[in-house]
């Protein structure tokens, strides 16, 4: 029976996660999407978390990606770290059986167990609500994506007890590859 093996990135996964996000995010006119360049560009900035870049393979061939890179929330004076969730991809002929789903609650799960608090994610409502995440306009976090509403989405990370401080409200400040994507 093949099983869904889910674990960080290894340098010999590059080219099968281009693979992946290009075929998940395949564009009509057949150019490369957005989101492989925004991966290719996090690699080697900053902002990448070689544990947080998690992919899903099964029977050998990596089928998922999900994404975990540094942000900050600029509150008044003060940055504070935080975590973007993306690009999310499953390749299409294993899309619809759990496998974006479970690469996604591993990378957030190696988040927690590093301490993170806080992730923000631009996508379906629908879908993320599954984790966890609300609108983030309801902690008081903006960005340049505000504008759309729903779409724009934050999860506190465990611990979330009583005696944990809030996560900070502000502008959440994207790293420039995103600005390209």
């Amino acid at each position: 029976m093949t099983t869904l093996r889910l674990r960080p990135e290894g340098p010999a996964d590059t080219g099968p996660v281009r693979r992946v996000l290009a075929a998940a995010f395949a564009r009509p006119d057949g150019t490369t999407p957005g989101e492989v360049g925004l991966v290719d560009e996090l690699r080697g900035s900053p902002a990448w978390i070689p544990e947080l870049a998690m992919v899903a393979e099964y029977g050998g061939e990596v089928v998922g990606y999900a994404l975990l890179s540094r942000v900050h929330v600029k509150s008044d004076d003060a940055r504070y770290p935080a975590l973007a969730l993306g690009p999310v991809g499953v390749a299409p002929h294993r899309q619809r059986v759990g496998h974006g789903a479970a690469v996604v609650q591993a990378a957030l799960e190696a988040a927690t167990e590093l301490g993170e608090r806080l992730v923000v994610v631009l996508g379906d409502p629908a879908y993320y609500r599954r984790f966890g995440f609300t609108r983030a306009d309801r902690l008081g976090l903006t960005s340049p994506w505000s504008g759309l509403g729903e779409p724009w989405q934050a999860l506190v990370l465990p611990p979330d007890t009583s005696d944990a401080p809030p996560p900070p409200a502000g502008e959440v400040v994207f790293p420039p590859p995103w600005s390209r994507v």
